[in-house]
């Protein structure tokens, strides 16, 4: 598969270098074509880099790593190149207070979904932090951490679970894109449980076979 990845940062480095070990071929762009050749030395497996323009071009799958404030401008800078393509936004529109940006308005998703409306957007990637997905591969107890995916085209959908499973996950239907949101609202509960607190935020859940009760047990 080829990736193009919008972004220098730690969740493009994270994730492209799964995805090159995996046998794609990565390119990343970035504003600063000496960051993206930086980092793509560092991804090595043969990653290129280039402008944002020439990664948007590139891939079947392109990762916006960007952050919230800057996606949709970046995006609305390539929409021409993501015509028809899976866009990847693994974003958390979380701010001080561990609040969310968005304040009841559009998904960061749904905005880079307006910002280039030829493309497939599909959220993923956005509960951990990017050294969870350094992991080689994030297996807790025996137990691969599972992704949730929200889109709403079918093809995208099935190369980004391809791209969750090179990363030693396990891919979890999440819904349409309409359910981005609440994805987002998750990260900022979580993040704001584990660093806020200092709390588990897995144990607020009770294991899958009680999530109903005790029942007959």
């Amino acid at each position: 598969m080829r990736i193009g990845v919008l972004g220098t940062g730690n969740m493009a480095d994270a994730l492209a270098t799964h995805w090159a070990r995996a046998g794609h071929r990565v390119t990343i762009g970035g504003r600063d074509a000496g960051k993206a050749a930086e980092l793509a030395r560092s991804v090595g497996s043969g990653t290129e880099s280039g402008s944002l323009s020439e990664a948007a071009a590139s891939g079947d799958v392109v990762l916006a790593a960007l952050p919230f404030a800057a996606g949709a401008d970046v995006v609305r800078g390539v929409r021409t190149e993501l015509e028809g393509k899976a866009l990847l936004d693994c974003s958390n529109p979380v701010g001080a207070g561990f609040r969310l940006l968005t304040d009841g308005g559009p998904s960061a998703a749904r905005r880079l979904a307006a910002a280039a409306p030829g493309a497939h957007v599909v959220k993923a990637f956005n509960l951990c932090h990017e050294d969870v997905w350094r992991m080689r591969p994030p297996v807790f107890d025996g137990r691969p951490l599972a992704v949730p995916v929200c889109g709403d085209d079918e093809t995208a959908l099935g190369l980004v679970r391809t791209l969750v499973r090179d990363a030693g996950c396990l891919p979890v239907s999440g819904g349409g894109l309409d359910r981005a949101a609440l994805l987002e609202a998750t990260a900022a509960l979580y993040i704001g449980l584990w660093v806020g607190e200092g709390a588990d935020a897995q144990a607020i859940a009770p294991p899958l076979a009680f999530a109903t009760g005790p029942g007959d047990r």
